[in-house]
């Protein structure tokens, strides 16, 4: 079984944790039909994390990229993304709009998409020790700085 999956952040296409995500890329940019607010955050064992929040209404309508993805690679995003973990994301289902074509401005994206996304519980943001944002985008300029450290 296969399931849309929306990056916005380090698994994106030339990000630094795409290595990790195993999908075939669906063509196109989309953006969430509804606002998020898409954080840059600091903890103390990661630097500039982006942080998409669990509050639909605020922020921006955020873009991003969309990956078909079977069982097994979704299990191991999951993983990545301690899905389930007190403080891991929450794999919600978003629903889409394209934004645009990569290459081909002739190329007919569907009118829109829902796809699962990872999102953070606005409780976790006090134990953050920096927050920037919301940002429509999480671009390389924002990931510089970017690590996960060992555990």
């Amino acid at each position: 079984m296969t399931a849309l999956l929306f990056v916005y952040g380090t698994l994106k296409q030339g990000f630094p944790n795409f290595p990790l995500n195993a999908g075939r890329r669906l063509q196109g940019l989309y953006r969430t039909r509804q606002p998020f607010p898409l954080y840059v955050v600091q903890l103390a064992n990661e630097e500039r994390a982006p942080w998409l929040m669990d509050d639909a209404g605020r922020g921006h309508q955020v873009l991003g990229q969309v990956f078909e993805v079977d069982d097994a690679a979704l299990a191991a995003m999951d993983r990545f993304e301690e899905v389930g973990q007190p403080t891991g994301y929450v794999r919600a289902e978003v629903e889409l709009e394209p934004a645009g074509a990569m290459d081909d401005p002739a190329l007919v994206l569907p009118q829109a998409v829902r796809a699962q996304v990872y999102l953070k519980p606005v409780l976790d943001l006090p134990r953050c020790r920096m927050v920037e944002g919301p940002f429509e985008e999480y671009t390389l300029a924002l990931a510089q700085g970017y690590r996960l450290s060992a555990t």
